[in-house]
């Protein structure tokens, strides 16, 4: 084991072999969003390595439908337990002959956890490389790293992705793709802590109507999200005239892998911190993110059309709290619709 020079806590066995290796196994045992982030690198890999090199993916039961439907791993191992460590572990322990069977030459464990460290030991490869969980560098950024570690080239992410199924996400929107702007909104934050006013998104939708006529808004997300979604609905949808905008509701309409095909068809995206915000960069798609209680070094998006607004400033941001000790959530109430507008359209103009 040795440390690389240009990242010292990223633990590796870098490949040092003639010739590219020809079996290869990714880990990430982690909820959606990061799995999601993996992907992009992944994807660069592949495209990489020579045609005929074995590319295989280890994830656990909640996350691996969107994988699976990827043509990017010729295999997905996946992990059952929930959120059970033992229940995990033992699982994990019971596939170990089958993943030992494939002789793998690099595990790229960019997971690190107890359970992707034992994997990765039990099964030896000739190369090995671990994520950093101790860097402040945004999650991408360490999975570029863990790759580039194992001795792979350069490796920015591709959004590049191949869909094994549409899954039926052409019957989900009821108008065709070149009907008009499709722009997502995502009040998706988990905590109130995250969350931009929802008068804000109203008055960003006003602003952006009036900027592109015939916008279709799109609201994508789980059950949690579906209060405020009803009301965005009514309400970016009663716009007077020369401003009426179709708003297509699918909250709880969709699975994660429909998701990630629709926000793949979306000229713009305006999230808070959550999962779908990934799906939108790593798809290559204008995202701006807004962190509230959350870390922005970590998860903020990546690429030359993202951007992100957070609490940068205030004593109190990131506060990693649920609820925002103020009452008021300013490290996002500060950033107002006509800001947010001015970045957006940054993202999308030439």
């Amino acid at each position: 084991m040795r440390d690389v020079k240009s990242d010292p806590f990223i633990p590796t066995r870098p490949w040092t072999g003639a010739h590219p290796p020809k079996r290869v196994l990714a880990i990430r045992l982690q909820a959606m969003g990061d799995v999601v982030i993996s992907l992009p690198y992944l994807q660069r890999l592949r495209e990489q390595l020579p045609p005929g090199t074995r590319l295989d993916f280890l994830v656990r039961a909640e996350s691996a439908a969107l994988p699976r439907n990827l043509h990017l791993f010729d295999h997905v191992y996946v992990i059952g337990g929930g959120r059970r460590f033992k229940l995990q572990l033992l699982l994990s322990i019971l596939l170990l002959p089958r993943l030992l069977a494939a002789r793998y030459d690099l595990v790229l464990d960019v997971q690190n956890s107890p359970i992707s460290r034992l994997v990765r030991r039990v099964l030896r490869p000739r190369a090995w490389s671990e994520f950093d969980k101790r860097s402040t560098r945004p999650a991408g950024e360490r999975t570029r790293l863990t790759i580039e570690a194992a001795g792979m080239p350069f490796n920015p992410p591709s959004p590049a992705f191949s869909w094994k199924s549409l899954l039926g996400t052409e019957a989900l929107l009821p108008f065709p793709e070149n009907a008009g702007p499709l722009v997502v909104l995502n009040p998706g934050g988990a905590f109130a802590s995250r969350h931009w006013p929802e008068e804000y998104y109203v008055r960003f939708a006003r602003l952006w109507a009036a900027e592109y006529p015939g916008t279709r808004f799109l609201l994508l997300g789980i059950a949690r999200m579906a209060p405020a979604a009803a009301r965005l609905e009514k309400k970016i949808g009663a716009f007077g005239p020369g401003l009426a905008a179709s708003v297509v509701n699918l909250v709880e309409k969709t699975t994660p892998a429909q998701a990630f095909i629709l926000v793949g068809k979306a000229q713009f995206v305006l999230s808070e911190d959550s999962g779908l915000m990934h799906m939108a960069w790593v798809s290559g798609v204008p995202t701006l993110a807004l962190f509230g209680g959350s870390r922005s070094d970590w998860a903020r998006p990546l690429g030359a059309r993202t951007a992100f607004l957070d609490g940068a400033g205030l004593d109190c941001a990131p506060c990693l709290q649920e609820t925002c000790q103020w009452g008021d959530v300013r490290c996002l109430r500060r950033h107002t619709p006509e800001e947010v507008l001015e970045v957006a359209l940054s993202l999308v103009r030439p």
